[in-house]
């Protein structure tokens, strides 16, 4: 089993990949996940995959890990950069963030977003 920050690298790395399957895989069954450019919760890996499905219909993000930093318990904040790009190329957000994660059993139980003014503003630039 992967510790957190390989498990987290490999989500990230999967995802920039567009490749939903590894990326599904290291997550939990019920995984919960925020839906950054619609509002509310993915719950559950189907809902992320069709979450992701339609993202990337719209828009074109990059979001590589910077910094790992584990919390007590089953916490772990990730600095991340985040690039968001329209699917025409340009460019609708470049900034840094943070994501919260709760591993569970060596897996994605949870995925929050501290939210940042430029992070929000990217989905709303379509």
């Amino acid at each position: 089993m992967p510790n957190t920050q390989t498990l987290l690298a490999q989500a990230y790395a999967a995802f920039n990949r567009r490749d939903i399957d590894s990326a599904l895989a290291l997550m939990s069954e019920n995984v919960n996940w925020p839906k950054a450019s619609e509002g509310g919760r993915a719950i559950g890996k189907e809902e992320i995959r069709s979450y992701w499905t339609r993202q990337w219909k719209e828009f074109d993000p990059h979001v590589e890990p910077l910094e790992f930093i584990d919390q007590e318990g089953s916490l772990t904040v990730v600095k991340v950069h985040q690039l968001v790009k329209s699917l025409a190329g340009d460019i609708l957000s470049n900034c840094e963030g943070w994501h919260v994660y709760t591993i569970a059993n060596g897996l994605i139980e949870r995925m929050d977003i501290k939210e940042s003014e430029a992070a929000s503003t990217a989905f709303s630039r379509r």
